[in-house]
């Protein structure tokens, strides 16, 4: 009895202690909940997780993300993968009362702001995962560091919470990290901070700042971002060396750094990259040479190095990799021959080994390669022959191998070619074609080629560039070529020994843009059917006999810049007054050294609209058939170029500005005033006039052309004074009046004081060249009644001598008394002229003897 009563006592006691715990850990409990309930209303949370979480739901252990321990109800864990809390973090947050929790997830949260320090109340903690947040933060610290202006980035603002939207961001659909960054041609404008904001961004796969205008060395802390797959730093001003770091990014499939100013050494840590599929560096200025084995770069697809300044023996080692598909090692300073390794990259489509110092034969184990469509090997030192064993590569499209010692003969393998660049070699003679001819870029220029031109070369369809320039062919154009210039583009002939007619053939060579037959033996009239041309650009028939009137009706063709006639037969007025002028895009004209008359309209000039207007920049007239894969710069011969006088001496113009200006039209018997009109050509570099018959004043139009560097109207008959405002063109660097009728004084400014004395010779009016022809010419200049009593004494002085010499023989000795009785008269006189002579400074004898003599001449 008494023990059932102390069980029944037990009992009692034990359920009030029950109900005195929980009403003890009930306010405890509760505060779990409220802390859960504060923590969720500090964020925008909106329709996310915790949303679910509400006052009406008092188990706050079923709420998503919250686990409780089994017996004491503490929230132990909270699991908020990927719940777009948009919000920062607070110093007093309620999370932080959850003094219990033991694992807190807040990954992928966008989290924004710092970590507090309040975090460390959680003193329970063992797992804190708090990744991928901040990465809004992350992007707008990183937008900070440039002064972006109006770029792509002024678009991130702090009131745009989806990051996933911005311009140049991608995520991942799951985990919302930036995977991706594109920011290609934005422009940064600074230089990339080894602590940026941009190497929070861990998960970054690919990242595109090419074209940005980043400065400064690539940071070594670029290796943070170790998820990288894809980077591209191109075409920016980056310099120094490339970090060693860099290996650490084993993820890399493709890295791009071409286009800057890096230099140094490639790290070792480069064999490192062994997933790397593309590797493109070209265009820098890196040194050394390339790993001695690169056979660990399995997955190599793409290999650019071109256009540095490695150095070294050919890395052979690198075709032993069975994926290589592009090798370009152009523009580099390697030595020695060509060696393969036994194993070949069986799917090599693009070799290119031009710009180097390789030299000894082409090697026949290039034939391996049977999926090789562009070869280069242009600018080396080759020699010996064309493999014949280059006939099995049979996908083969491009072949260059100009500029290097190569001789024989043109296998007529080559001839299916499409391309086909051997310029600057010694071939001599062709292998006539035994198949169907395919080429449609043909450059043999600069060779030894020889003898007629061959007539296969009429059967080449679809042909868009033929030079021939600078051989010996010798012989007539054939007609037949009509056939073969249907599609053409460009044709130069230059420099042989092409005699006959240049033959009426270009009627349906539409597509026509320059054509060149300069210094040949042509003669007989100019092709009147280049008329039909309308696209031709350049006409080159310099240094021929051309015999024919002026063509004013290429005035018609809408395009055309260049036209050079000089030094031929041509004859004739080149104004008709029923004929219109043109040449509106006309931009230089050589028409030199013929036998053109006549005179010129005032308004000669005025439909000349290419020269009017002022134009600057460094690019050149280039010739677009012939332009490298780099965009012309390391041309093969892709300019155009001609011959003119410049500044009184004879040259070659290599490469011609789009902004030269120039006209020729010396040593002619054009006569009459130079027109007015000319004084609209304001783009105008280069004039000369010079040897013709224009007469009447210098116009004064010449001082409005800004542009003008050389101006030569030597021997005419021009007279009156020269315009004092030619001495403010500031660039006038040369100038000749000599040989004319001026007088007055000669205008002051530095463009004259730098001139030649002999520029101002032969005028005997001229006076004011103190500063040109030296202090001794400060002495007075003789009056125009002095000037005539020399001019009567010389005259009689050569009289004299005159009649000595037609009275040679039976009158010799009437002559000589004659003569003595002359010279006796005027001894006086010619005394007092030689010491008015003597102090004349000898350059610039302008006014006196030079100047009657070479009248009297």
């Amino acid at each position: 009895m008494i023990q059932g009563h102390c069980y029944c006592f037990c009992g009692v006691v034990t359920i009030y202690l029950s109900l005195l715990i929980h009403i003890l850990a009930s306010p405890t409990l509760h505060d779990q909940r409220d802390a859960l309930l504060g923590f969720r209303d500090e964020f925008p949370t909106g329709e996310s997780n915790l949303s679910s979480w509400n006052k009406s739901s008092t188990d706050y252990c079923l709420w998503s993300g919250v686990t409780c321990d089994d017996k004491s109800g503490q929230v132990i864990s909270l699991d908020l993968l990927e719940t777009p809390l948009n919000s920062s973090l607070k110093t007093n947050s309620s999370l932080f009362r959850l003094q219990y929790l033991r694992h807190l997830n807040l990954s992928n949260c966008n989290l924004l702001g710092e970590i507090p320090s309040s975090l460390e109340n959680l003193s329970h903690l063992t797992n804190l995962d708090l990744s991928a947040n901040y990465l809004r933060d992350a992007l707008l610290g990183f937008r900070d560091e440039f002064p972006t202006g109006e770029s792509n980035l002024s678009s991130w603002n702090k009131s745009s919470t989806d990051y996933c939207l911005w311009s140049g961001v991608t995520c991942d659909d799951k985990s919302g990290q930036v995977i991706s960054l594109d920011l290609l041609e934005t422009p940064l404008n600074s230089s990339l901070k080894t602590n940026s904001s941009l190497f929070r961004l861990q998960y970054l796969r690919h990242l595109n700042l090419s074209n940005c205008n980043l400065l400064g060395e690539i940071p070594s802390s670029l290796e943070n971002l170790s998820h990288l797959t894809n980077l591209d730093l191109s075409a920016n001003y980056l310099v120094g060396a490339i970090p060693t770091s860099i290996g650490n990014l084993k993820e890399l499939r493709v890295m791009s750094l071409n286009n800057n100013s890096l230099s140094g050494f490639i790290p070792i840590s480069f064999t490192n990259l062994t997933k790397l599929s593309h590797l493109i560096i070209r265009f820098n200025n890196f040194t050394s040479m390339l790993p001695s084995d690169m056979s660990g770069f399995y997955n190599l697809k793409l290999f650019d190095v071109s256009y540095n300044s490695f150095s070294g023996p050919f890395p052979k080692s690198l075709f032993s990799i069975p994926s290589l598909q592009y090798v370009d090692l152009g523009g580099n300073h390697f030595t020695g021959p060509i060696e393969f390794v036994n194993t070949f990259s069986s799917e090599l489509q693009f070799l290119s080994l031009d710009h180097n110092r390789f030299n000894g034969p082409i090697p026949e184990l290039i034939s391996k390669f049977l999926n090789l469509r562009r070869l280069y090997l242009s600018h080396n030192n080759f020699t010996g022959s064309i493999p014949r064993s280059l006939s099995k590569l049979v996908n083969l499209k491009d072949l260059h191998l100009s500029k290097n010692k190569l001789e024989g003969e043109v296998p007529s393998f080559l001839w299916r070619l499409s391309t086909m660049m051997i310029c600057h070699n010694s071939f001599s003679s062709f292998e006539t074609p035994s198949q169907e001819t395919l080429v449609q870029v043909l450059d043999l220029s600069s060779n030894s080629f020889h003898g007629p031109l061959p007539h296969w070369i009429c059967n080449l369809k679809g042909l868009s560039l033929l030079d021939l320039s600078n051989n010996h062919f010798n012989g007539s154009i054939p007609t037949c070529l009509r056939n073969a210039i249907v599609s053409l583009l460009d044709m130069s002939l230059r420099n042989n020994s092409f005699s006959g007619v240049l033959p009426d053939i270009f009627g349906d060579a539409t597509k026509l843009r320059s054509i060149d037959v300069g210094l040949n033996k042509l003669e007989g009239k100019f092709p009147k059917s280049l008329v039909n041309c309308k696209a031709l650009q350049l006409v080159n028939v310099a240094s021929n006999r051309i015999k024919d009137k002026f063509p004013s009706w290429l005035g018609s063709l809408p395009s055309l810049n260049v036209l050079s006639l000089r030094s031929n037969e041509f004859y004739g007025q080149l104004y008709h007054p029923h004929g219109s002028i043109g040449f509106q895009s006309l931009r230089v004209i050589d028409i030199s050294h013929n036998d053109f008359s006549g005179t010129l309209p005032p308004h000669y000039f005025l439909t000349w609209s290419e020269m009017t207007t002022l134009t600057q920049g460094s690019d050149y007239m280039v010739n677009p058939t012939k332009v490298s894969r780099y965009m012309g710069l390391f041309p093969e011969s892709i300019y155009r170029s001609m011959e003119m006088v410049n500044k009184g001496v004879e040259t070659r113009f290599d490469r011609i500005r789009q902004d030269f200006r120039a006209i020729d039209f010396s040593g002619n018997r054009i006569s009459g005033k130079i027109p007015e009109s000319i004084g609209f050509l304001k783009g105008l570099h280069l004039l000369n006039l010079s040897d013709n018959i224009f007469t009447s004043d210098i116009p004064r139009s010449l001082a409005n052309l800004t542009s003008l560097e050389t101006l030569d109207l030597s021997s005419n008959k021009l007279s009156g004074q020269i315009p004092q405002d030619l001495g403010n063109l500031a660039f006038l660097s040369y100038m000749n009046f000599s040989h004319n009728l001026l007088q007055g004084p000669v205008p002051r400014g530095t463009q004259f004081e730098r001139q030649n004395c002999s520029s101002f010779l032969g005028n005997s009016g001229l006076y004011g060249l103190e500063e040109i022809c030296g202090s001794l010419h400060a002495v007075s200049l003789p009056t125009a009644q002095q000037a005539d009593g020399y001019s009567e004494a010389e005259e009689e002085q050569m009289f004299s001598w005159v009649a000595a010499v037609i009275a040679y023989g039976p009158g010799m000795f009437c002559g000589l008394v004659i003569g003595h009785i002359f010279t006796s008269r005027n001894q006086e006189r010619l005394t007092e002229k030689f010491r008015r002579r003597k102090l004349i400074h000898p350059k610039c004898s302008l006014s006196t003897s030079l100047a009657f003599s070479n009248k009297h001449i």
